[in-house]
């Protein structure tokens, strides 16, 4: 199977910049898996999509404010550390610009000396590992001075921080946002508890793999980046007891969908389970853990639509992201939500 076969015309001016005033008001575009139809609805109208019963899926993993701005100690010289994981301790894998300013050795400062990191190691990729000093506890220092690394598609600065964070956010680890969950708001979460709609939380930590394109002309040589997950055994039971009494299991974005079909596949039941999972999902795939997903539009060729064409077949995908456009949706991270039925 081509990557082109995934290709679609996309306007840059569809391609979402900020978010909207209010969460839950943007668009959603609702797709019939089986016969392809359409229905345009808004967000908040995914409490009559839902029935007493069903659960729905969040990833409740943080954004870290992962994006620094420093000083080579040595010669002011002005340096950029991305952290993308961390590696043991204080040490984190970075990435860093300008690269080749930075060497095993050099130290960079941030924010006037309250945070400081020395290289201490490479990465094949180009990478740094960095190690941190500071007074405190490291995650505080970090909210005061870093920012949230938006996406690359993303051009205007982000004026309110938590809008790239999901109302139940609480795990830190991510270098992005599940952006399927922007879209809820604390209101309708509890809107759809007083429905009878079960809410159950994992977490996956959104890699910036999630934005490296897919260079290959045919899918199955991808490598998909791996990613950390974990789902607690409170979470499991009530997915298998939703599963039993034959409610749906609902996801929300691509992380929690992902997450549910690499336990789903190893265990043909949910466990409680913590570990690193590269699945990667397109069409042939069978799916064994969820029964219909909400989700953002995604890029052109990405392995995010090809997720979604395996669950609701490509020729259907394909004609709703064509309606997509013809109807103006906002595309990406700040844009408009689908859900697949």
């Amino acid at each position: 199977m081509k990557v082109e076969d995934f290709d679609f015309h996309l306007p840059e001016e569809l391609i979402a910049q900020t978010p909207l005033e209010n969460r839950s008001e943007s668009r959603l575009m609702v797709l019939d898996k089986e016969d392809g139809s359409i229905d345009h609805l808004r967000f908040k109208n995914i409490v009559d999509l839902l029935d007493e019963g069903d659960c729905l899926v969040l990833n409740d993993t943080r954004v870290l404010p992962a994006r620094l701005f420093g000083q080579k100690e040595e010669t002011g010289a002005n340096i950029e550390v991305l952290l993308l994981k961390q590696e043991e301790g204080d040490q984190w894998e970075t990435l860093v610009k300008p690269a080749k300013r930075v060497k095993v050795g050099t130290e960079v400062v941030f924010g006037d000396g309250k945070l400081k990191a020395t290289c201490v190691g490479t990465k094949d990729h180009g990478g740094r590992i960095m190690e941190f000093a500071y007074d405190g506890i490291f995650y505080e220092v970090l909210e005061e001075l870093g920012e949230m690394p938006l996406p690359p598609y993303i051009r205007e600065r982000l004026e309110e921080q938590d809008r790239y964070q999901t109302v139940y956010a609480k795990e830190r680890g991510s270098a992005a946002a599940p952006t399927a969950g922007l879209h809820f708001t604390e209101e309708l979460l509890e809107e759809l508890k007083q429905k009878g709609v079960h809410i159950a939380f994992i977490t996956l930590h959104v890699g910036l793999g999630t934005f490296r394109p897919v260079s290959v002309d045919s899918i199955e040589d991808h490598d998909m980046h791996s990613e950390f997950y974990q789902i607690s055994e409170g979470t499991a039971r009530l997915l298998n007891d939703v599963r039993d009494k034959g409610g749906r299991i609902i996801t929300v974005g691509t992380t929690s969908t992902r997450t549910l079909e690499t336990i789903a596949s190893k265990h043909d039941r949910f466990v409680e389970e913590n570990g690193w999972t590269n699945i990667f999902i397109y069409p042939g795939y069978e799916f064994k853990g969820i029964d219909g997903l909400i989700t953002n539009f995604h890029l052109p060729k990405s392995t995010l639509i090809m997720l979604v064409s395996a669950f609701a077949s490509q020729e259907h995908v394909l004609k709703a992201y064509e309606t997509a456009v013809q109807e103006k949706y906002r595309f990406f991270s700040f844009g408009d939500a689908m859900f697949l039925k």
